[in-house]
Parts: structure tokens; sequence; C-alpha cells
């Protein structure tokens, strides 16, 4: 089966026209910018995206009589082809992610700035087109900055998650502080399409999304039942892996107290860094907002830490992640002058309360973060038909990489060490 980057296959990058390019250039560098010639420069691997299609394009320009060059990174709809309801939800992800750029990040970032706050660190926006299953946005190409992708298949240490913590809290702070400008608002009826997320659309998309998710779950099952010590963790994963949707549904039912604009997607593959020249991380970008939502701020923590961490380094450091967390969040509320919403006692218990969140998430991602590219599902030319096989696929997967691969079976088992020692 031929994959969206194979010569001579429909590529979404064909979707982009030098109308496109030109409009981008003029957003960034003016209208006094000649536009000269641009080229397409493909950077992602197989296994990189789900949700879109990532590709970069590179310009040459003149400007004050000067040839010069600069670089987007571009976001493409993959036009998948399985359907089953979720052509529509692709399709609308990109409007919620425009939606976040014109107008949510603004105001956000306006909360800060007029406080003497940092903006959010995220990467500018530039263009976008809605044209149905050709959609695409035009980002800041932050390579040229120094940031870089964390290798996926080490979990990540005590200061990079530190960093992104830190970045959360002021992304959610703010969120407080916009809130606090119509206080009887609710944040979600502020904007058009902060509310629309995968429950929003059909059961057929839900049985997917929820469909997605028995492969790992029962192969998790199935490894975990004959280890001594994991019979609780066995036990969550056989009751949740038929109904992966309806837990995820109750995990993200809101409590006014802890309500934030969340990420709703952060974990490593979303995070680039920047490195001082001793190699140690000095900031963090975040990336991919499709999936904002307002909820608890536990959601995008347990994601994270779940996802993203070895789970002994995460049991080992949660609560210094968390006082790091709540410290950021308390410095924001305090230069806009409002109290806390919660304590850091309810923050930790929220996060515990949460805590199945995370192992959701948790579950699924070590097979994907720790396997081959070839071993990786082509998830964008794949038919309807081909979905069991893909999911019976990654079961088998799992199994095997739990019996050959020593770091996916560390990781793998430690996902689990909050559940059967509490």
């Amino acid at each position: 089966m031929a994959s969206a980057g194979d010569a001579g296959a429909a590529r979404p990058q064909d979707n982009i026209t030098e109308a496109h390019v030109k409009a981008a250039l003029t957003a960034d560098k003016g209208n006094e910018a000649d536009f000269v010639s641009w080229s397409v420069k493909d950077f992602t691997n197989k296994g990189d995206n789900y949700a879109t299609i990532v590709t970069s394009v590179n310009v040459k320009f003149l400007l004050a009589g000067k040839e010069q060059t600069t670089s987007y990174v571009v976001k493409l709809n993959p036009k998948r082809a399985v359907e089953v309801g979720m052509s529509e939800f692709f399709s609308a992800i990109f409007k919620k992610e425009s939606e976040f750029f014109l107008d949510i990040l603004p105001l956000l970032n306006g909360e800060l700035t007029v406080r003497g706050l940092h903006s959010l660190r995220v990467a500018k926006w530039f263009y976008t087109s809605l044209e149905i299953e050709k959609e695409m946005i035009f980002l800041e190409d932050l390579r040229s900055r120094g940031f870089i992708m964390f290798d996926c298949k080490k979990g990540m240490d005590v200061a990079h998650t530190t960093l992104v913590l830190k970045e959360l809290a002021r992304f959610h702070a703010a969120s407080l502080l916009l809130k606090a400008t119509a206080p009887e608002q609710d944040l979600a009826d502020r904007f058009t399409l902060i509310k629309v997320d995968w429950i929003s659309f059909p059961d057929t998309t839900k049985q997917l999304y929820n469909d997605m998710c028995i492969g790992p779950m029962a192969a998790g099952e199935e490894i975990l039942r004959d280890i001594e010590g994991y019979e609780v963790a066995a036990q969550w994963l056989a009751k949740h892996k038929n109904n992966f949707a309806d837990l995820l549904l109750r995990q993200l039912v809101r409590n006014p107290k802890f309500d934030v604009i969340c990420h709703g997607d952060c974990w490593n593959n979303n995070l680039l860094f920047r490195y001082n020249k001793d190699g140690d991380p000095v900031e963090v970008m975040l990336l991919d907002l499709q999936l904002n939502r307002v909820a608890s701020p536990a959601t995008d923590l347990n994601y994270l830490l779940y996802t993203s961490l070895h789970g002994n380094d995460r049991k080992a450091n949660w609560r210094d992640f968390l006082s790091s967390y709540y410290d950021t969040f308390q410095g924001v509320m305090e230069a806009g002058g409002i109290d806390m919403p919660f304590t850091l006692e309810e923050l930790h218990q929220e996060v515990r309360d949460k805590m199945e969140y995370g192992l959701l998430f948790g579950t699924m991602s070590v097979t994907i973060q720790l396997g081959k590219a070839e071993d990786f599902p082509d998830m964008i030319n794949m038919k309807e038909e081909d979905v069991p096989k893909m999911f019976e696929k990654f079961r088998q997967k799992t199994i095997k990489m739990m019996e050959n691969n020593k770091i996916f079976r560390s990781r793998f088992l430690a996902t689990f060490v909050d559940l059967i020692q509490p």
C-alpha cells in the first residue's frame, strides 16, 4: 500500500500553491517582500504524525534589494481514506486550531504582556486556508531558532519536564486572567469552536476512537495478568479496554474550580526544546493546539506525565513537578491581582482523581514511541476494512516488544506504578 510520501501518490503537500506561500510571506515579512520562488521540503518521518501531515516550505524573496530565504512549517489535512465520520472531524480540528491562533492566543498573550510577562511560547502563525479537505496552516519554522524535538524513545528527565510544566502553568493561568475580564461568562462560550471535540461527533467517530485503543489495552491486559504484582493493573485494563471513550468522557467532566483552557495534546511529540552550549534545555515551545478545550489542568498534567516520562521518574518527582507548576501558576495570578482558584493540596487531589486519564494515554503511547517506523500503520491510506487488522497487528506488536525489548518492558510496566503502589 502506497504511503502519502511515495512518488506518484496523491500527496497533501501537492495542495500547497504559490498563492498560499505568497500569503504567508506577506504576513511574515510585509508587503515590501517580493516573492521569488518556493519548494516543499519534507522533514518528518512515518509515525511522527497522526492527526495531520507536517511538512515545510522553503521560500526565496527580495527585500530592500537583497535576496533572502526563509522557511515555514505547514500543517495539512491528510484526507484519510478511512471515513466513518472522521473526515468531518479532521476538517474541524483545522478550524479549531485556526481559531486558537486567530482569536484565543492573542487574548491570552494580551493578558500576559500587559502585566509585563512573556507571551506564551507557541510558534507564530502566518496563514490558514480552510478549503474543505485541503486545509493547511502556515507557522513559524522554529528550527531556525535552534529548537529541536526531544528523542521520544527516551523518557523526559526532570529538567525537560519542569520546563514544560511551567509553560503549561502559564498557559492555564493566562486563561483565568482572560476569564476574569468577563467572570460571568463561561470560558467555553467566548469562542465558537473550543467546544468542538471528538465527543461532539457521531457515535461512529467515538466508536472508531474507542476501537483504536483496544489493541494496546488488550495487549496490556494479556501481558500483565501473568506478571506477579500487576494483577490490579491487569484488572483495570480488562475493565476499560472496551469502553475507553466512556472513561475518557468521565475524566473530562468539568468542575468550575478547575476550569482552564487546556492544550489537550501535550506530550513529547508536540514539544520542541532549545538548549544552551552545555546541552541543558533552556526553553520549550508548545506545538499542535488542535485539541484545545476547557477542562481541568489535571488532564494536561497527567497526559504529559504518563506519556512522556518513565513511570519511575514520574512517581519519584511528582510532588516537585506539581510544586513547580503551582508556583508558576500562582506567579501569573499574582501579577494579575487574582486569587488562586485552588490550593496545592487540592491540585494534588485533582491530579490523583484524574490519574486514569494519564493511564489511558500512557498505555497507548509506549508502543508508538518505542516501535520502529516500519511498524507503524499507514493511517492515511488505510481503508475501513483494514481497521480491525491494524488493531490486531498493534496488539501483537505490543506483546512482541514486551518479550524482546528491555527498554519497552521497563517503560510499559512503570506506566502502572501508581496503580499498583498507591
